[in-house]
């Protein structure tokens, strides 16, 4: 999942949200340096990741990637996925996207004192350009992608990616409509089990 998808599924805390949001900026274990209400929305963020790449949804969609694209196929469903959360968001959280995303922002800079220092340097970015609003437009995952593509090691393949969600388009947003409900599920299942947790006497 990327960005969008981690922070409607973190829940209602924003200490989820944040943590939800660094989670691929944040290695090692945890909590390690962090608070640990924000190791808490890490240790969610990774937990649904591990799931997602089990799911048959999930694999299918990576299944239908070219099979020159393949090693990077993960990379471009979570992008693929945050476009049909982004386009459809009406249907599954009650405020507007650019109103939750302005939200996500503002919880995220307001913990600037615990974030990974490139997610702190990328902030102003994301918030200026609205990026998690802007899945919503398959262009913008195609720019996104290519973005992806020069910072990542070269060669790769990622380059151009967007096209294959155009190419087939039903495809993958009928195995996102599968998948979204099952994450969702998980999500709420994982934050009762680890409140339930830290609650115990």
């Amino acid at each position: 999942m990327n960005y969008l998808a981690h922070l409607y599924l973190a829940g209602d805390e924003a200490a989820d949200r944040v943590g939800g949001l660094m989670g691929d900026f944040v290695r090692g274990p945890l909590p390690g340096a962090l608070p640990p209400d924000l190791a808490a929305g890490v240790a969610l963020h990774r937990a649904i990741d591990a799931w997602a790449d089990t799911h048959p949804a999930f694999q299918a969609s990576r299944a239908r990637v070219s099979p020159v694209r393949r090693r990077v196929a993960g990379i471009m469903v979570d992008l693929y996925y945050d476009h049909f959360l982004a386009r459809d968001w009406s249907r599954y959280h009650h405020l507007p996207l650019t109103d939750f995303a302005a939200m996500a922002y503002a919880e995220t800079a307001a913990r600037s004192d615990a974030l990974p220092e490139r997610l702190a340097q990328q902030l102003p970015n994301m918030r200026q350009y609205d990026w998690l609003a802007s899945y919503a437009d398959p262009a913008n995952v195609g720019y996104a992608l290519d973005r992806m593509a020069q910072r990542l090691r070269q060669p790769n393949s990622l380059a151009g990616a967007g096209e294959e969600l155009l190419r087939d388009y039903a495809g993958f947003a009928a195995d996102f409509a599968l998948f979204l409900p099952d994450a969702r599920a998980f999500a709420e299942a994982w934050r009762r089990r680890n409140t339930a947790g830290s609650e115990a006497p």
